[in-house]
């Protein structure tokens, strides 16, 4: 069964980095790009063209979906169209949950099975940091099925294949998602898969009892870096490096992904330490933000809505 990517699209900057990206993947894997617009039923866009009454928005949306078209048939790479109207985040969820009714007669009426979304990342400087698009967002948390999120920024990069795809983890069964799906996709492009455990720095302590938590952390580190290996090695991964490193989660991941040419970012929306001290699932919207590499996320089947 051919891939299918679902890419909404606005006309941004950051959509088109999106959809550009997406079609380096599709030309790569003979997938089907599904390009999406929404035509905010929020903003008033009813206009006279003539003796006609049309919506702006949807004739605009038109226009987007059929440049995209165009670029898409430019790669060789099958496309198809939507535009639809609703609010914007809550009609992209639905849109992904429901499937894309199909145009042609040779589909199943059913609809289709998104295998994943491409968003761009949205976001403007602000308080020292990249503030995430609410749309984009949005659909992290509540898609069905991993969301790819592209940033459009001067310090930003988007290769395909990935030749290395880095997966920080924690042990949880939430992190143990992103590791198998990153096994996938480096499988996929016969690239590297690393998976990365971060001890964060404690604060200095009072007694000499607490001296040996970080010891005994890093312990509990190497044993879930070992069982998620194992659990990436059954998912296709044939080569699979692991580290562990000490500091804030979301420095220590670009730094790392920096230091180690990583194309590929791939995280759970939720999950926790083995002590339960932190989310790491809380920081991946901080790297979606500043990642200078595509960031894949993805939810535990149990959670979905």
């Amino acid at each position: 069964m051919d891939t299918r990517i679902l890419v909404p699209i606005d006309g941004s900057d950051s959509a088109r980095a999106a959809l550009e990206h997406t079609l380096d993947i599709a030309a790569n894997q003979d997938a089907v790009v599904h390009v999406l617009n929404v035509a905010d039923t929020n903003q008033p866009s009813l206009t006279r063209l003539g003796t006609q009454v049309v919506d702006a928005l949807e004739e605009e949306g038109k226009e987007i979906v059929s440049t995209a078209a165009e670029l898409a048939a430019e790669r060789d790479v099958a496309v198809s169209t939507h535009v639809v109207q609703g609010e914007p985040r809550e009609t992209i969820v639905e849109f992904v949950t429901a499937g894309a009714e199909s145009e042609s007669e040779s589909d199943d009426a059913d609809g289709v099975a998104f295998d994943f979304v491409v968003m761009g990342a949205h976001g403007r400087r602000g308080l020292g940091e990249y503030i995430l698009g609410s749309v984009t967002d949005y659909v992290v948390n509540r898609s069905e099925v991993p969301v790819l999120t592209v940033r459009a920024a001067d310090d930003a990069r988007a290769t395909y294949p990935y030749g290395n795809v880095l997966v920080p983890t924690d042990g949880s069964v939430h992190a143990r998602a992103a590791v198998e799906l990153g096994a996938q996709f480096a499988n996929r492009c016969g690239g590297t898969l690393h998976l990365l455990s971060v001890m964060d720095e404690l604060p200095e302590v009072a007694d000499a009892e607490t001296a040996p938590l970080p010891a005994q952390l890093e312990e509990n580190l190497r044993e879930a870096l070992e069982e998620d290996a194992a659990t990436a090695a059954r998912a296709g991964a044939a080569d699979v490096e692991t580290a562990i490193e000490t500091g804030s989660v979301p420095r220590e991941v670009l730094t790392y992904a920096e230091a180690e040419a990583i194309d590929l970012v791939v995280m759970g929306t939720h999950g926790r330490t083995g002590i339960d001290r932190h989310l790491l699932g809380s920081f991946t919207e901080r790297v979606i933000r500043t990642s200078p590499v595509p960031v894949l996320t993805t939810r535990r089947a149990d959670e979905m809505d």
